[in-house]
This record gives C-alpha cells, structure tokens and sequence, in this order.
C-alpha cells in the first residue's frame, strides 16, 4: 500500500499536545571520558583499535556536552523545544556495570534533567545507547544473559535516583544494531564477527529491555516504558515473487525479530528456521518478560532499502523495477519520506501498538559555512518532506505522538567519525562553537506552529 499526502497540512494534523524535541547519545556527545568516575566503555575500547574508525576518530572529547550541557539546554530552550531525548551512560553511573554505583555520575544527570525541567523541556531518557562497560563485555557482552541482569539492577539504580523527575523512559536504543553491528558483522563496538553470538546478544537485549521495564516500573508506578527499534521500510526492486520474497524475508529478519517478541511473545519462525538457530539462549519466561505492554514505542525512521533476489535479471522482472535513483545523503542513504507512511501503517496493520514516538529522523548532509552561516537547504527539504510523509500516516489513523528530530548537534557518528554532519545546530570540534543552521530556524518555526506552516 502506497498512501501518497497531498497538499498542505491543517493545524490539526498534528494534534494539540504533539510533543516536538530534538536527540542525542551520550557516547556520540559527552566526552570526558576519563572524568566524573566514569568508566570505559566498549566504545571507547573500540575507536582507540587502530582501522576501526574513520581516522581514527574517537568520543574522547565530541561535543563536550559533559562540560557544556548548560548551553545546549540553553539553546534546547531557544529552538522552543518541548522534549530532549538524550541517553545515560551506564560506564558513567557503574563503571564496571555492576556493583559500586559513581555518585558523579547520577549527579551529572540529576543537575541536567533538573535543568531541563526548569526549562519546560520535558526528559526522554535511553537507559542504553550502545556504551556497553567494558567490564561486562570482558565477561562476555550480551551474548551472555548475566548482561541482561546486570542492565535489571542498573536500571534500578538509575530508577531509583532520577525517576521521580524522569517519568519517560525508553530502554534500549536499536536492539538490531547492537547485535548485528556489534557481534556479526564486527562494523561497531565491540567488533565481533558471530551469527551464533550474535542471535544471542539480540536475544538478551530484548530480555535486558523486558527486565529493566519490570525495574522502572516497580520503582516509580507512574513510569512510562518503551523501547526504540530501527525501522527501514523493506521495498522489492519489483512485483516479481522472488523479488517480493526477499523484502518479506529482511522484513522479517530485521523488523520482526524485534517487534514480534514485544508484541507477539514470539520470534517469526521463518527467520529463525532460516538462520539455523536452535534458540537455546530462550529460556521458559524469557517472552513474557519482553512482551509485557509497553506505554509508548519508539520509532527511528531514515530510508528505505531495496531487496531483489539474486537469481533475476531484470528481463525477468515485470515493470516498474524500483531503481536505488533518488537523492542520497552522504551516508549514502536514499532520501524515501514515503517509507515513513508505509511503514507506519503496516506496522499499524500487524501490531496492537501503543502511541509511537518517532525517536529519530535526520540527514547528514555535506554543510559548509559561508559568511559564519550554514544555508542547509537539502536538510531543510528532507525533514518538511518527512513530516509531511509522518502527517500522512497520522491523517491514515496511525497514533503517533511526536517527533525527535536527530541531531541536535553535529556528533561523533560511531564507525564514520566526525566526517557525517547531522546536527540542526553545527559543532566546530575545534573551538566546540555551536552554530544555528538554517534547519534550526526552520525547526524553531515548525516547532511554534505546531507542524502547521510544513506545505
């Protein structure tokens, strides 16, 4: 189903209450990463691994959020931002992600979302962001279930100490990357190269996201939980069977993997028969404590990817063949709003949802600063266009409840450095000045109508 918006949107497209905000990790922005107790992570192992970073690039500094949060709130503030998603550092609240607790780094959080709150900007708070203590993974990373109860018990503690401030949590940011990136193709932290490994780190991602849940829950009843899953909308190079086949099958592999087990208590069957795997890491229980309800899920959206199978040529295929021809961004990703329609109602269609959240969407573009001004017009195009493609899957019925625009800042963007720009507000690594963009201006002005003034 292709759903195609056409003209402009009235006031109530996004309606009253749509919570408008902007995104961060920590890794990607806080630096000082041997300051405050905080202990390393596997990133910080992972970029310092000569060959595994663009130049060589590493988080050690970033956009010194740590010592310059009170400005990025300030400007947080200015754009008239309503929500900050932001994530917390397990290295930095236990340093060896178990056991002793860093008092410095609770109060760096605890002064930060005081200060949001001051601000009317509402926290979103990601428990994991991908900065894995070292520690644990010298213990064996998420392919081993201790993990996922060590997350439970930092849960807890983070609960415990911000919770009565922070009441929207989400617990894991993109399970999928964590396992794939991480433990089968090698491209991210901690660089291992396992299918076995890896089928059992998705695993226990998902059980830590069940358990942490169970913990945000038990320590403050007014907790609102959710999980973030990256989303790609799945298209066949064209009508043919085999071509649909093979959309359907990395549908499966990388969308329903994650959603099935929340929504369903279950993996799909297709994709475990297909990947070998005998799921010894599931123990009796593990699916109830995943697919517990959740209060709202976060969604990440940036492009779509086109599936053929191998076997064709194209003289084989019907027409239209679907070409990879539309404008990319210098992440080589294609420019496709309307993958964030589709997606949505399908999901909409398969899944008793709760309210969606759209977590992330954003562009890397290549910005240059002319006259001290960065006149960021293809960025510009791709979050109207976007919005405009999340307003159409509003207007189809689909309950989405905001939206994070990624990033607020230029950051360190994992395994591509500092090279990928995808901040509203530029950073020079230099001197860490933060320069508006023109998407910033036009953010502001998106923000203050409510969506309304995007034809």
């Amino acid at each position: 189903m292709h759903l195609v918006y056409c003209g402009v949107m009235s006031a109530s497209v996004f309606p009253p209450g749509f919570t408008w905000g902007a995104a961060t990790a920590s890794y990607q922005i806080e630096g000082a990463v041997a300051e405050g107790g905080r202990g390393p992570s596997i990133w910080d192992q992972f970029s310092h691994s000569p060959g595994r970073t663009l130049n060589g690039d590493t988080g050690d500094v970033a956009c010194d959020h740590y010592h310059r949060w009170q400005e990025d709130i300030a400007i947080m503030k200015d754009l008239g931002l309503q929500a900050y998603r932001f994530s917390i550092a397990w290295p930095r609240i236990m340093p060896m992600g178990r056991g002793r607790v860093n008092q410095a780094g609770l109060d760096f959080y605890s002064q930060l979302v005081d200060e949001l709150l001051a601000n009317d900007i509402t926290p979103f708070a990601t428990l994991y962001h991908w900065d894995l203590p070292v520690a644990l993974e010298a213990d064996g990373g998420w392919p081993f279930r201790s993990t996922a109860f060590a997350f439970a018990d930092y849960a807890e503690v983070v609960a415990n100490h911000l919770g009565d401030r922070i009441k929207s949590w989400l617990t894991i940011n993109e399970p999928w990357v964590v396992a794939h990136r991480g433990y089968i193709d090698g491209t991210h932290a901690p660089g291992r190269t396992s299918l076995e490994d890896g089928l059992a780190a998705a695993h226990h991602t998902m059980l830590a996201h069940g358990y942490a849940a169970q913990a945000l829950r038990a320590a403050h009843s007014d907790a609102k939980v959710g999980i973030v899953i990256n989303s790609d909308n799945m298209v066949p190079r064209s009508d043919h069977r085999l071509d649909r086949l093979a959309a359907e099958q990395a549908h499966e592999s990388m969308t329903r993997w994650f959603y099935d087990p929340i929504f369903l208590a279950s993996y799909p069957e297709d994709a475990v028969r297909r990947y070998g795997w005998d799921m010894g890491p599931v123990f009796d229980g593990d699916l109830t404590a995943i697919s517990q309800p959740l209060d709202m899920l976060g969604v990440n959206y940036y492009t779509r990817k086109i599936h053929a199978d191998p076997s064709l040529d194209d003289a084989e295929r019907p027409q239209p063949i679907v070409e990879a021809d539309l404008p990319q961004t210098t992440m080589g990703w294609e420019v496709y709003p309307q993958g964030v329609t589709d997606f949505l109602i399908r999901l909409d269609r398969d899944y008793d949802l709760p309210p969606i959240y759209i977590t992330e969407n954003g562009a890397a573009f290549p910005d240059e600063v002319v006259a001290g001004a960065i006149h960021d017009a293809d960025r510009i195009d791709y979050l109207e266009r976007h919005l405009r493609a999340l307003a159409a899957a509003i207007a189809a019925g689909v309950d989405v409840r905001g939206y994070f625009v990624w990033s607020l800042l230029d950051n360190f963007e994992w395994a591509r450095g500092y090279a990928q720009r995808f901040g509203i507000v530029r950073v020079d690594y230099d001197t860490q000045e933060r320069i508006w963009k023109d998407s910033a201006h036009r953010y502001r002005r998106i923000v203050a109508a409510n969506g309304s003034d995007v034809g």
